[in-house]
């Protein structure tokens, strides 16, 4: 049936609590294997150790009290490795699922490697007239019955289908092209040692593209640098910034970091400071802005104006009476501009407009009147202070500073980072009993927008899915890293 592929096969497909690799887990494993032409299907439900979330329950029709029991990861991870080792990976974004099984792999110390084909980017070359690939997609338009959709067995199943459909419908050629297109290694611009990937770990951590006399042209993060600096190379999808910088690197250099949240971080402070020629994003805003406002005045009291302020480096971005942070000044007003439009508020009262009579809002009738008396200014302010509660900074949810600890898994095991932030701003990262007790007292850095963001979405991780990080409250000694 496929064994035109000439070699051995494993379709996969993966149930999981969530999709980032880092923080969830695997609740269900389907493989179909195909070895000279015979079919093997084997499952597995997985005990994730932790809770299905109800959107994933009410997705799969997994649930915690099915999984509660059934095999951790780490029971079934040498029958996994057999069943897959030197067999082509199939998968559906087949990054998703060979993502998350190298994770939980090297977790017990089980290096995985394979050959990878998707049959998503298979789909997309094979045909370009479609507008979408997805699995719901190609089972209805190859009429493909699949009686368990959203189970890992019942998907690898329809893989299997799809790629003998593909295989009748398309010239051998082609298809063979197809797939040696995704499987053939990256092409290293000829300028390059030829064991610049092999030098890379398979682990987290920042890497740096250099020109000619080291200066700094890329930098980028990962969870796994060599993949994704080899993705930089690879020839079916160079766009022309991709060309112009394989072009210009003549080196490439590397920091290995603990986990995701630090190689984050690591790559927003080293764009800051070297300005690479081809990051766009996460440079230093020259400086930030704010919109200040003591809240709405007491009757018969006058109440100044918003006022837009630089965010000045001892400021804390989350204080009652500071509203947002915007990269230029232009962009705070813009803000104000639009919530005045959209909430009916008076220019002159937001300080927008100067002179005698009405706004022009209230000429237009978009003004509710506290320029014409139609509106008190006490009423106006409440609405005004409704307003801007939206583009305030969400409140810092603890007594005082905390530390970030990740440990590391996979290449990275052994090493541990703790990253101390204070209302947002981050103060230092640390390896090491001596290390931490500096940073503990250490001053904070001036608020950074970028930084707010990935901390952001650091805690909403730890809240709703756990993780290999977890938040220190008071100096302790790190793991020897």
């Amino acid at each position: 049936m496929l064994d035109s592929l000439d070699r051995p096969l494993a379709f996969v497909d993966l149930e999981t609590t969530g999709t980032h690799s880092g923080f969830d887990r695997i609740t269900e494993v389907g493989i179909v294997t195909l070895t000279d032409g015979v079919l093997e299907e084997w499952s597995s439900l997985v005990d994730p150790e932790c809770r299905v979330p109800p959107m994933i329950e009410a997705l799969t029709g997994i649930t915690s009290a099915m999984v509660r029991g059934a095999p951790t990861f780490g029971e079934l991870a040498g029958e996994v490795a057999q069943r897959l080792e030197g067999r082509l990976f199939i998968a559906h974004n087949a990054r998703f699922d060979y993502g998350f099984l190298k994770a939980e792999l090297q977790r017990v110390g089980i290096r995985f490697q394979p050959k990878v084909l998707c049959t998503a980017r298979l789909s997309r070359k094979l045909y370009p007239e479609f507008q979408r690939h997805n699995l719901d997609s190609i089972i209805g338009r190859f009429g493909i019955d699949c009686s368990a959709r959203h189970r890992a067995l019942g998907d690898a199943q329809v893989l299997v289908h799809f790629l003998s459909a593909v295989r009748a419908s398309v010239p051998p050629d082609k298809l063979a092209a197809a797939i040696a297109l995704q499987l053939s290694k990256p092409s290293l611009p000829p300028q390059l040692p030829a064991g610049a990937l092999e030098a890379l770990p398979e682990g987290p951590g920042v890497y740096l593209f250099h020109g000619e006399d080291g200066a700094p042209l890329y930098i980028g993060k990962s969870v796994n640098l060599r993949q994704r600096v080899a993705s930089h190379f690879a020839a079916d999808h160079r766009e022309p910034k991709e060309m112009r910088l394989a072009q210009s690197v003549r080196s490439i250099s590397h920091e290995v970091c603990a986990g995701e949240l630090s190689a984050l971080l690591r790559e927003s402070q080293l764009v800051k400071e070297l300005a690479p020629v081809y990051n766009r994003r996460l440079r230093r805003a020259p400086d930030l802005h704010t919109l200040r406002w003591a809240g709405p005045a007491a009757e018969g009291t006058a109440v100044a104006p918003p006022a837009i302020e630089a965010l000045d480096a001892g400021m804390a971005p989350d204080a009652p009476e500071l509203h947002g942070v915007f990269r230029t000044k232009r962009e705070a007003k813009k803000a104000l501009l639009a919530l005045a439009d959209e909430h009916g508020l008076c220019r002159k009262r937001l300080g927008l407009e100067t002179g005698a009579g009405p706004c022009f809002a209230a000429q237009i009738k978009r003004c509710r009147g506290a320029c014409t008396g139609l509106e008190s200014p006490q009423k106006h302010d409440l609405r005004l202070a409704m307003a801007l509660a939206a583009l305030r900074l969400k409140r810092w949810p603890f007594g005082g500073r905390i530390g970030l600890l990740e440990r590391s898994a996979g290449d990275g095991a052994g090493r541990a980072q703790v990253h101390v932030f204070d209302r947002w701003r981050f103060v230092a990262s640390a390896r090491g009993p001596d290390q931490l007790a500096a940073a503990w007292v250490a001053a904070p850095s001036r608020f950074d927008l970028d930084t707010y963001r990935i901390l952001l979405r650091q805690l909403d991780a730890l809240v709703t899915k756990g993780g290999r990080v977890e938040i220190v409250h008071a100096p302790s000694p790190a793991p020897d890293g």
